[in-house]
């Protein structure tokens, strides 16, 4: 954790505001799927803006044990995002957050038309540009076909 904050690793910060900012509901009763949820970065950050159940999935069992001794999530599950479905019960989620692991090997649709707020960060450099604009034409073409009726305002990505 403190070689994130050497680097000023600022993308759980700046998806703890978004979420804040744009979340009408009910924050203390609101339910986070926090997907590459590493060693807890984003709910530490959105426990602080009055969101205090989480859910986290990752791929690695050693960030999970971390995540875990934080003592934020109610629940932890293992997996490799781009294996197949989540290992989650859709319909429970008020929000979902992915932080630092959306790309071009992750389709958007594990996430839509599951959850109506999804907040996602995408580093600042030339090939997330483009994965950021492959992202907006997938969003765009869910919402024409209908997947869940996703109003194109309701991915919010913020840059770190």
């Amino acid at each position: 954790m403190q070689d994130v904050a050497v680097l000023d690793y600022r993308a759980p910060s700046l998806a703890a505001n978004s979420i804040s900012t744009h979340f009408s509901g009910d924050r203390e009763a609101a339910v986070v799927l926090d997907v590459a949820c590493g060693t807890g970065l984003v709910a530490q950050q959105t426990k602080r803006h009055g969101f205090g159940h989480f859910v986290g999935i990752d791929g690695s069992q050693a960030m999970l044990e971390v995540a875990r001794e934080s003592g934020l999530y109610q629940d932890l599950k293992q997996c490799m995002l781009g294996e197949g479905q989540l290992p989650v019960q859709w319909g429970l989620f008020d929000v979902v957050v992915i932080v630092g692991a959306l790309n071009n090997n992750i389709s958007v649709k594990i996430l839509f038309g599951k959850c109506k707020h999804v907040f996602s960060s995408l580093h600042q450099h030339h090939d997330n540009l483009q994965y950021k604009a492959s992202l907006e034409r997938e969003l765009k073409q869910m919402e024409e076909e209908g997947h869940g009726g996703i109003p194109e305002n309701e991915l919010r990505t913020c840059a770190d």
